[in-house]
């Protein structure tokens, strides 16, 4: 892989919460175009290593490296231009309750462009009809099920036309069928839009349907225990713990119970 397939490289990250080890040891690169998985059971640092890459959580040692720059030895300013290529599918969606679906589409333009409304008006149509969220512009996130608020929540990711999406949980809570489609709307954003995806997820099935690349967290030791697609990880890992998780095994080994 070159460098210019590299978007962001991860090297030697140490996760903690005071003496409290997270995740240490964390190396990957996310390659340009791919669907990346972090994977790994309850407990072992999945959501934390996402906050760390969109820039919520400081990491207590190690880089992270987008493009050539050190995300974190950068200014608050630059930080902040850096996230602009970022969008976010935080878990539950994350709407504003008090705004309306396209209210909340557009808050992101609003507060981080100069755009004029009838512009912003139009993105927040077309945004929404890409994830087939148009008819509920008005609405408010209580007047719609779980799964369009994921739709969403989505819409409101592609806003800024990121380069990469980060997906925290997004089919947790949903129906099998609405999550197959949930999966499908994922891979569109990807081959549409060209957009790089993070996905933190211990749903089997959308894992194997739509991520050609992850990481397993292991809770235990607290580091990464395996790297590859989710499908070779389960066709081919022989390590005991990745066997379990991949084939729902019984015997999983019991979880430190740490945030993730």
């Amino acid at each position: 892989m070159s460098q210019a397939d590299t978007l962001i490289s991860v090297r030697d990250l140490r996760l903690s919460f005071g003496p409290k080890v997270i995740q240490q040891g964390v190396s990957f690169d996310l390659k340009r175009g791919s669907i990346f998985a972090i994977m790994g059971g309850s407990g072992c640092g999945k959501s934390t290593l996402l906050k760390s890459m969109i820039g919520l959580l400081r990491p207590t040692a190690g880089q992270i490296l987008v493009g050539q720059e050190d995300y974190w030895a950068q200014s608050g300013l630059r930080r902040r231009d850096i996230n602009l290529h970022f969008g976010v599918l935080f878990q539950s969606a994350a709407l504003w309750s008090s705004m309306t679906v396209g209210e909340n589409v557009a808050l992101p333009m609003e507060m981080l462009t100069s755009l004029p409304a009838d512009d912003i008006r139009r993105l927040v149509d077309l945004k929404l009809g890409f994830v087939g969220m148009e008819q509920a512009i008005d609405l408010m996130p209580s007047e719609i099920s779980g799964g369009m608020r994921k739709r969403a929540g989505l819409a409101r990711a592609i806003a800024l036309n990121p380069d990469i999406l980060f997906l925290d949980e997004p089919s947790a809570g949903l129906d099998p069928i609405t999550s197959a489609r949930l999966d499908d709307l994922i891979l569109t954003l990807r081959d549409g839009l060209g957009a790089t995806i993070v996905i933190v997820s211990h749903e089997l099935p959308s894992l194997f349907a739509i991520a050609d690349d992850g990481i397993f967290l292991d809770a235990i030791t607290h580091t990464p225990i395996a790297h590859g697609s989710p499908r070779d990880l389960r066709d081919h890992c022989t390590i005991p713990e990745v066997v379990a998780f991949m084939k729902r095994e019984a015997d999983l080994p019991p979880t430190d119970q740490t945030k993730g």
